[in-house]
């Protein structure tokens, strides 16, 4: 009685909110009005409502009227320079106090403005959707990075790992949830349910996924394992529909085939080094037999890269495939793929390679490169169907996590680094 009490009572103060909000403001107020009383409304019901209405105006903008807001967003909610300037003249080297004021003097006005927006209900989806639509608008506009980073910290502390649900997702799984996953495959496409079938409930196939309790009914980052006896060195066999079952208690390898990344407006924050090690925990909790984790991975950058290669990486006859009309021989573009992988950086140091940085950083080593393991249209287009094997070995993860991260070295096989030479 007193938990209805209590909802009865909120929802008519919210109710008399909207009602004064309309008189106070108007219905057409704009987004930016609304934003403006979010962060000067204390109280519960009226903030409540506020932010409901101010969302509401965002969505229903249009592309042009949304990059506008961002870019007001952007000039009116910054740092409070005057209380920085305070807080900064009231430090002495060894106050945390004073350190800590400074700290939150600093802070933009537009992190408590995602913050308050984000106590509607449903709020945090739609604050995700709004960041993606915000490195839309980035793309053509860098001053909107400051606010980008807004929403990137804010989001680093809502979806951080201890947030986060591991679901296995098999065939009874809801269907608005199987629709996603179709929908978010981003490595090799799932054609139709028959597909989807086969990925999640063949009984040597697993699908798991990352969720938040925000966001319970869409995935986050997912990964799709296949169970074998061998590390494999083409994509056609792990998802072809017509193959030969493996016996789960018979595998010895765990192959991660596809790992996407669900939601465009958490780019930039990290699950799949968390995702990777509490499947591998999970698969080892089911099958001890396992003792091989692997993927086998794209390498999507390749011949991106390899058309303005440096000097130092590429040779004549590496440029001479390269630019003839049929391109390089498979072993040849293996062995391209090897000098890319082990020699192309980034002004940081890190792998030039998006795939491989990803890996490289939780601790893989460079295991082997395979020619012709993806003849499909994108694995032609993107690296001449080279494939990676990245190797998970629990006895050297740290140690190859730790030289990767202090002095940026890539982990390579030795048949990887000879390829390389050849």
């Amino acid at each position: 009685m007193a938990e209805r009490r209590f909802l009865n009572d909120l929802f008519g103060r919210m109710v008399s909110a909207r009602r004064r909000l309309d008189k106070g403001v108007g219905r057409n107020a704009s987004a930016i009005d609304l934003f403006d009383r979010l962060l000067g409304d204390a109280g519960e019901a009226s903030g409540l409502m506020t932010a409901m209405l101010a969302m509401d105006r965002f969505d229903a903008a249009d592309a042009k009227g949304k990059r506008q807001i961002f870019r007001d967003m952007a000039m009116r909610y910054g740092v409070d320079t005057d209380k920085l300037d305070a807080a900064i003249a009231n430090w002495t080297s060894g106050d945390d106090s004073a350190a800590r004021r400074i700290h939150f003097a600093a802070e933009p006005k537009s992190q408590e403005l995602i913050r308050r927006l984000n106590r509607v209900p449903g709020a945090t989806a739609r604050l995700v959707a709004m960041r993606a639509q915000l490195l839309d608008a980035a793309r053509d506009n860098p001053d909107l990075a400051g606010l980008d980073q807004d929403f990137q910290h804010l989001f680093t502390s809502w979806f951080n790992r201890g947030f986060l649900e591991i679901r296995q997702i098999d065939w009874s799984t809801p269907a608005a949830i199987l629709e996603k996953i179709i929908a978010y495959e981003a490595v090799h496409e799932i054609t139709g349910w028959d597909d989807l079938r086969q990925r999640v409930a063949d009984p040597d196939r697993r699908l798991f996924a990352f969720f938040h309790p925000a966001m319970p009914s869409d995935p986050l980052i997912f990964v799709e394992v296949a169970l074998t006896t061998a590390i494999p060195g083409a994509i056609a066999p792990i998802i072809a529909t017509a193959r030969d079952y493996v016996d789960p208690d018979e595998a010895s390898v765990a192959v991660f085939y596809s790992i996407s990344n669900c939601q465009r407006g958490l780019r930039g924050i990290s699950f799949g080094n968390f995702l990777i090690k509490q499947v591998v925990s999970e698969l080892q909790a089911e099958l001890p037999r396992l003792k091989t984790f692997v993927t086998l991975s794209p390498v999507p950058g390749l011949r991106g890269w390899a058309a303005s290669a440096p000097d130092d990486v590429l040779g004549d006859a590496d440029r001479a495939a390269i630019a003839s009309t049929t391109g390089p021989t498979p072993e040849h573009a293996a062995a391209i793929a090897a000098r890319y992988l082990t020699k192309a950086r980034r002004k940081q140091g890190t792998a030039f390679d998006s795939v491989a940085h990803f890996h490289l950083g939780n601790g893989a080593e460079l295991y082997r490169v395979h020619a012709s393991a993806d003849l499909s249209a994108n694995g032609m287009a993107n690296a001449w169907g080279v494939m990676v094997n990245y190797l998970y070995d629990g006895d050297k993860i740290e140690a190859n996590h730790q030289a990767y991260a202090t002095e940026q070295k890539i982990v390579a096989s030795a048949r990887v680094r000879a390829l390389a030479t050849k």
